[in-house]
């Protein structure tokens, strides 16, 4: 098997939430929503409707968030584990300073930002759902 891309599909206790903290923290955009009838996809979310999935995207990077009741029938091996990642979701790219700054006056747990002994500069946040993801960028 060739692989040509790498998706997360993260499992969460609610997708509004979840959708709402990937856009109003990170400045993510949702690409589309999976209502719990699963007989459509939107491109937006409808009032009454509840969802199970949402695909977000910000520049090259990509997530999927499944409500955690679907996610576990979906993916019968992660029956018996706890939401949130003992992992982190690494992204590299520019202008990491600026953004970290703008995080600072959002609510957002974060760690201090710092250069690693390899040169690059990072920092980590965790998601309301409990997932931690690292940003980078390289320094010259």
């Amino acid at each position: 098997m060739k692989i040509s891309k790498l998706t997360p599909n993260l499992a969460v206790a609610d997708i509004r939430k979840t959708v709402d903290f990937y856009n109003g923290k990170l400045g993510f955009e949702l690409v589309m929503a999976v209502p719990e009838t699963q007989d459509s996809i939107d491109e937006q979310f409808v009032n009454e409707k509840e969802y199970v999935y949402a695909m977000m995207k910000k520049d090259g990077a990509e997530l999927m968030f499944q409500r955690e009741d679907s996610f576990r029938e979906d993916v019968i091996l992660a029956n018996k584990t706890a939401i949130g990642a003992s992992a982190s979701f690494f992204m590299q790219g520019k202008g990491i300073e600026c953004f970290y700054n703008d995080l600072k006056n959002k609510d957002v747990e974060l760690s201090e930002i710092k250069l690693t002994w390899y040169g690059i500069k990072e920092f980590y946040l965790k998601d309301n759902n409990g997932y931690i993801l690292g940003f980078a960028e390289e320094t010259e």
